[in-house]
């Protein structure tokens, strides 16, 4: 049986899923790997295109309904949030133009949650976003990834670390991005792959000089110190394994989210372990 695999080219998504992509580990699964922007394959899950996909916690509230998260190869932690970036120090961005990575992504909705007054959003590809910001397109931008390394190249300032507003808002590590899988693959099969994601991060931590190359040939023009920033940064112990307070963390958005009319109400058991929690009832 061949399943279906998406994730991002950014350096943390390649580093995580090395092991699986090569089978390195789990070798009874056999995979067909799809690398897409994380907001291309926030639009595949809701088309439900694919079998096991990364995709933005804010695009889970869309997509519960066929969707499960693994506890496994998620990007949550603290200092790790996007940044509101500008040209010049702002007092607000009220009515300003703000270039956004997605509707679906996590950014976008922290933007939304952080802001009292209502801001023009301005999707752009996030790569393409320093330049809008620099070369006055926008007022403002939204920046994920390595971008937070490389903003102040573009002569920009911070406006505002959306990870830090977070923290201060609800105390919690902030969750960006995780894997969901297809309910419909079973407690036994949705159990096995959670289990493999984490065993190809610990493979990677084992060899990382294994998956370099596989990391460089898809952040193309990136440097190997800022891609090593990159994976440094959002590859941490939850992404082995959320945990109580990573779960705390994902509930705690998507709650936020529902209050504000910004996601609907999350559909069935959120977690893997939650699926397996009900089978042993």
């Amino acid at each position: 049986m061949q399943l279906s695999l998406g994730y991002s080219p950014c350096p943390n998504d390649c580093f995580i899923f090395y092991g699986l992509a090569h089978k390195k580990v789990a070798d009874d699964l056999d995979w067909r790997v799809v690398l897409a922007d994380v907001e291309e394959l926030n639009q595949r899950a809701v088309r439900a295109d694919l079998d096991v996909t990364k995709l933005s916690f804010h695009a889970y509230g869309q997509v519960s309904g066929r969707y499960v998260m693994l506890s496994s190869g998620a990007a949550l932690g603290r200092a790790v949030g996007p940044l509101i970036v500008t040209r010049e120090p702002l007092a607000d961005l009220a009515g300003r133009r703000v270039a956004t990575p997605g509707g679906l992504t996590t950014a976008t909705l922290l933007l939304a949650l952080s802001q009292p007054e209502p801001v023009e959003l301005i999707e752009l590809r996030y790569d393409r976003i320093m330049p809008a910001v620099a070369s006055g397109e926008v007022d403002a931008g939204l920046i994920i990834h390595e971008s937070r390394f490389t903003f102040a190249d573009y002569g920009l300032c911070n406006h505002l670390d959306l990870g830090e507003w977070w923290e201060a808002e609800t105390g919690l590590p902030i969750p960006l991005g995780g894997i969901a899988a297809r309910r419909s693959l079973g407690v036994e099969l949705l159990s096995h792959i959670e289990a493999a994601v984490r065993d190809s991060l610990a493979f990677a931590r084992s060899y990382p000089e294994q998956t370099e190359p596989y990391v460089a040939q898809h952040a193309q023009e990136m440097a190997h110190v800022v891609r090593q920033q990159h994976i440094d940064l959002y590859v941490n112990d939850f992404s082995s394994n959320l945990g109580q307070l990573g779960r705390k963390a994902v509930r705690a958005l998507l709650a936020k989210a529902k209050e504000r009319g910004l996601a609907p109400d999350v559909e069935g058991a959120l977690f893997v372990s939650d699926l397996e929690n009900e089978a042993e009832a």
